[in-house]
């Protein structure tokens, strides 16, 4: 197992797969920029440049609208090592079709080609991201897709920077340079594709429907019918909106408003593209080995205010003209703009990389890929309404770059609000990542080892604090049904807290039975559809720091559901103020302590046919030994 996201670059299991999608996206890049120095070796005027560099990126995006329905379906019957040898040999004889129209100088061979290389990008799509949890566990997840989204965001980068270079190194003999390059790399990730491990179909039986278009309307029924997921996929195409918007004014704000050229754009492509590989890599250290989609409402705020800093930082032209790299940098108010655009991407990876967690934990496998593809689609409508919406705002109602940017930030922070109010669940695990992250060192042993993956499992703990249901929450990379007393449940300003959490209010047989009865109901349904539920057996809060008797619920939820039951623990949460070690009034003082030490213990589990409230207490009790 990895306990470090880089030791996955060490295994079969993912590095073969990490090596080709890079080379993939690095090719498709070299490619288009390729295209672009073959014109200037032309010497192809400008309006036949500009009509080129409007079609060519419509080319690439068609293939995403007309035949996602079909490769998610594709994606969910094949075998997935296969699929992806398929694909790359795909690129191998695009890529020959291409090296001919280098070849022949021939602008509509290569515009055909480009258009088979969004067809193939189509089809390697949904593979890509649902190839992930069948070879990934699920504290592995984050730290997957952030060195995921950062090989792409570098691959990008450095393939625009070798596709530039080739015309320039090769001189005249640019053409046929640009001809081998891009087949030997398509050969090259054919190659590396062949070690990619066997990863079994997640739909075998699934059959295949030819006609794209009510598949394509299909996987977005997909994509929309769990609110989460919805949201989730709404987060990652306007992810994609936003960085389609700054990417496309970078030219010409670069010339207009920075004083330099296409050096001066790269550079700064450069550290968008940095800030976006760093921002995704740090997703899981914040995240601490979970889904941490508390970390998208930090990503989104970030976002807006670099990018409404952008526009102060520089909201008139630029002060002088045929600036190099080393110019601008010296040049005043410079370091502001370089570190909005680096922090921008910073931050965009914080918001990226949780989302793609979240749709691949929270979709069931035989369906994953079919809701990447609708995916697929709406980012594909996403670019091409930002792309139009940039043109529009700036030829019709006269905004500068600065003004977009300033109304891309505002419109961002708007964005963020609407899903965040649809579904809390971002923003209150952003309130909860808040507090654990600065009020508390939390160390974690035993949960990746002994937390089932996947299927049913009930968690056993001790109770100490009001925070206790955070803790775990933020320790297990899993979504956990809490059981909770159900005056608490209720409390108002509360409740709807709560319930986005999905927690489960039970109350005594003596309070109220109606309330019990419907509690281990809901808990039966939670186990019968594979959940994990935790319980907390002493039915209360301690009151002396020590762990109370368990009670019987639980033996009576595994005399229905006998399974497995994992034993937890939490230590150094007596002290803190959610305890009841102080009076009511004592509670409202500040934190003894920032950056308490607090662990979350689990052990293995239990069979839930052997397991009884006694032997899980003392399983419990010597986990958290003499600590409280």
């Amino acid at each position: 197992m990895a306990h470090n996201q880089f030791e996955l670059l060490k295994q079969r299991r993912f590095l073969p797969y990490f090596v080709t999608q890079s080379l993939g996206a690095f090719n498709d890049n070299v490619y288009r920029q390729a295209i672009i120095g073959l014109l200037f070796a032309l010497g192809i005027d400008l309006e036949q440049r500009t009509l080129y560099t409007n079609l060519a990126p419509a080319l690439f995006i068609l293939p995403y609208f007309l035949f996602s329905g079909l490769a998610g379906q594709i994606a969910e019957k094949l075998e997935k090592s296969r699929l992806v040898r398929i694909t790359t040999m795909m690129e191998i004889v695009i890529m020959s079709v291409a090296a001919v129209g280098f070849v022949l100088e021939s602008l509509p061979v290569l515009l055909v080609a480009l258009f088979l290389t969004g067809l193939q990008s189509t089809l390697f799509g949904p593979v890509k991201y649902s190839i992930l949890p069948s070879v990934l566990k699920p504290e592995e997840l984050t730290g997957g897709n952030g060195l995921v989204e950062m090989g792409t965001s570098m691959s990008i980068l450095l393939g625009m920077i070798a596709g530039g270079l080739v015309f320039v190194v090769a001189g005249e003999h640019g053409p046929e340079a640009a001809a081998f390059t891009i087949v030997a790399l398509a050969i090259t990730g054919n190659l590396v594709s062949r070690a990619i491990p066997r990863v079994e179909a997640s739909a075998p039986d699934l059959k295949i429907n030819w006609n794209p278009l009510p598949e394509s309307l299909k996987a977005l029924r997909l994509a929309r019918r769990t609110p989460a997921v919805r949201n989730a996929v709404l987060g990652v195409s306007w992810f994609w909106f936003v960085g389609t918007v700054i990417t496309a004014q970078l030219p010409t704000y670069a010339e207009l408003h920075l004083g330099g050229g296409n050096t001066l754009y790269l550079f700064c492509f450069v550290l968008f593209s940095v800030g976006t590989g760093i921002g995704s890599l740090l997703c899981e250290k914040l995240s601490r080995r979970t889904v941490e989609i508390g970390l998208v409402p930090l990503g989104a705020f970030g976002m807006t205010a670099f990018c409404v800093d952008l526009y102060f930082a520089r909201p008139g032209l630029a002060l002088a003209a045929g600036l190099d790299v080393a110019g601008f940098i010296d040049a005043p108010g410079s370091w502001r703009i370089m570190a909005d655009l680096t922090l921008i991407g910073l931050f965009a990876g914080l918001y990226i990389v949780p989302l793609f967690a979240l749709v691949q934990s929270r979709t069931p496998k035989g369906e994953l890929s079919r809701v990447i593809a609708g995916l697929n689609i709406q980012n594909a409508f996403f670019i091409v309404l930002a792309a139009m919406i940039g043109i529009a705002v700036q030829r019709f109602l006269g905004w500068s770059i600065p003004e977009v940017f300033l109304a891309l930030g505002i419109a961002n922070a708007l964005v963020a609000i609407l899903i965040f109010s649809i579904v809390p669940e971002f923003f209150l695990r952003f309130i909860a990542w808040m507090y654990v992250t600065l009020f508390y060192r939390v160390t974690i042993r035993g949960v990746e080892e002994h937390v089932p993956d996947e299927g049913a499992a009930l968690l056993v703990c001790n109770h100490v604090s009001y925070m206790d249901p955070v803790l775990i929450s933020a320790a297990v990379p899993r979504p956990i049904r809490f059981v909770m007393y159900y005056k608490i449940f209720r409390v108002p300003m509360m409740n709807w807290v709560f319930r986005a959490y999905r927690a489960i209010p039970i109350a005594g047989a003596k309070e109220d039975p109606e309330v019990m009865e419907a509690a281990f109901e809901e808990i039966r349904a939670a186990l019968d559809a594979g959940e994990l539920v935790c319980i907390f057996p002493e039915g209360a809060l301690t009151k002396d720091g020590e762990i109370a008797p368990f009670r019987g619920g639980v033996e009576r939820i595994l005399a229905t559901h006998p399974v497995p039951v994992v034993p937890m623990a939490l230590t150094g949460l007596w002290d803190s103020m959610w305890s009841k070690r102080d009076s009511r009034l004592g509670r409202l003082r500040v934190p003894r302590r920032l950056r308490a030490a607090v662990a979350v213990i689990a052990e293995a589990a239990i069979p839930g046919a052997v397991a009884t409230a006694a032997s899980l207490e003392a399983r419990v009790r010597a986990l958290r030994g003499n600590q409280p």
